[in-house]
């Protein structure tokens, strides 16, 4: 059952069960739940569905997390424009984006990248762990990665500046880790990346209460 559908039931029986008054319970069942503004709207006034913003998403990972995990800086950037185009948001090309990291590896600001691609954001992730396991386990599966999400806009001469910033602490699952017997490496490591994107994408796109409960376990 799909969770707005879910919260729907939810608050109509809550309502029936407490006089709950009819207008309220009728907005639910018509517009489904409150949603909850984007923190990157909240914080600057501005949206990345507005008119004119193209954005290209990048990924550092430092090398010892590319050590254990070749390429999850490419596999998180395009997890994570994808996660935006699907919600409206325009995003460049994530395989012009790498194609460009490849050919200038001494780049310095992620501003440079966003120019040279033609976008006027850029949407950092700057990571700084990144694992599939559970704390002290080999057995037990639980994503874990922390970084710092950064958004850079430019001026029509392609400078940039900073107008974002917000610290990522993912956990997956939230409730428990998953034995490793339940499900194959390659298989989490799919889900967590779906995560960690869903959890960065989050922060420019709406979202409703309750849309965690499917990733509790």
């Amino acid at each position: 059952m799909r969770p707005r559908l879910t919260a729907c039931i939810l608050a109509a029986l809550f309502c029936a069960t407490s006089g709950c008054n009819y207008i309220v319970l009728l907005g639910y069942l018509i517009g489904g739940p409150p949603s909850i503004e984007p923190d990157y709207d909240a914080m600057t006034g501005n949206s990345m569905t507005d008119s004119g913003i193209v954005v290209a998403v990048v990924c550092f990972a430092p090398k010892e997390v590319m050590y254990s995990f070749a390429h999850v800086d490419r596999d998180i950037a395009v997890a994570v424009a994808r996660r935006l185009h699907n919600h409206k948001i325009a995003v460049i090309n994530p395989d012009m984006v790498q194609k460009w990291i490849d050919e200038n590896p001494n780049w310095d600001e992620p501003d440079e990248i966003g120019s040279a691609v033609g976008a006027t954001h850029v949407v950092y992730i700057d990571l700084t762990s990144f694992t599939l396991y559970e704390e002290n386990s080999h057995e037990l599966y639980r994503g874990r990665s922390e970084g710092v999400i950064s958004v850079y806009e430019l001026d029509e001469d392609g400078d940039g500046e900073q107008t974002y910033s917000k610290e990522l602490i993912s956990r997956y699952p939230l409730a428990a880790p998953r034995d490793s017997s339940d499900i194959s490496r390659p298989q989490f490591h799919l889900q967590y990346l779906a995560r960690v994107s869903e959890e960065v994408g989050r922060l420019f796109y709406e979202h409703y209460n309750g849309d965690d409960m499917s990733d509790a376990t």
